[in-house]
């Protein structure tokens, strides 16, 4: 089939639920129409559950069960899904990240997952916990797909990473001093790579930083881009161009506010001075 999105299962429980729909429909020789026309959903419905773009609700998990004649399984599935601790939108950012030419992140108050130490990533997801926001399991599905994201890097060609960090990132204690001063040192290591550049935007740019919440984009092998942006319930990955090139545009702006990476870089080295 032309264009056919190979399906990872273990990248998330919407991933492996999205593939046992397929791998049961294909059995079947149903297309995604012939599929929808059972369920009473439309097709396009049916592709963006397979795909992971969409959740599986309750009713779709049911009507999956009496439509391949299940029993539950689909139920059971889709509640795992919905109880993932990864947004709606996000493993579709990460399929793309993956893929991606260049990286460019913003982030406030914590430092950007695909620069952390395991230590730094284990203590935020920790805390979530604590606070009851995810479970234990949730917590290690959200490190293990951390690691991978982080392995990816390694690819070849490795992507060029552009990381604007505000000064909270670097002045918010995360997981007590030492993990913190490991984190630290991280970051000085990571800016020393060839195909990174790290900044700081200061407290000092005041309402002249760009952006008040964490920015990612995406600059994928065809010069294409795209955006991913989450709220407390959702991600949402843009490709439209007239939404995602005001925020490239923006991001340029807070790259030339910000400080050198020479500045940047001594700034992480003053702070590390002061923890353990």
């Amino acid at each position: 089939m032309v264009n056919r999105k190979e399906l990872d299962p273990e990248k998330s429980p919407s991933a492996r639920f999205g593939q046992r729909l397929r791998m049961l429909r294909d059995e079947r020789g149903w297309t995604q129409d012939d599929l929808a026309e059972r369920m009473g959903y439309s097709g396009t419905h049916i592709s963006a559950v397979e795909t992971g773009r969409r959740p599986p609700t309750p009713h779709f998990a049911n009507s999956a069960d009496r439509a391949f004649g299940t029993g539950d399984t689909f139920e059971r599935q889709g509640r795992a899904a919905r109880n993932s601790a990864l947004l709606e939108g996000f493993p579709e950012f990460v399929a793309q990240e993956v893929r991606a030419a260049e990286i460019r992140l913003f982030e406030v108050g914590i430092i950007p997952g695909l620069l952390q130490t395991p230590e730094y990533a284990e203590a935020i997801a920790a805390g979530a916990v604590r606070r009851g926001a995810i479970t234990e399991q949730q917590a290690e599905e959200r490190l293990t797909l951390l690691a991978k994201r982080q392995a990816s890097l390694e690819r070849t060609p490795a992507p060029r990473i552009y990381a604007v960090l505000d000064e909270s990132c670097l002045r918010r204690t995360v997981g007590g001093a030492e993990v913190m001063a490991a984190q630290l040192d991280r970051l000085a290591a990571f800016a020393e790579l060839p195909s990174t550049v790290i900044q700081v935007a200061p407290y000092e740019l005041g309402e002249r930083r760009a952006f008040d919440l964490p920015v990612h984009l995406l600059t994928m092998p065809d010069r294409s881009i795209m955006a991913y942006a989450e709220s407390a319930q959702r991600g949402q990955l843009e490709r439209e161009t007239n939404s995602v090139v005001p925020l490239m545009t923006a991001y340029h702006q807070l790259q030339a506010e910000a400080l050198s990476q020479a500045a940047s870089v001594d700034m992480i080295k003053q702070l590390r001075r002061g923890t353990p």
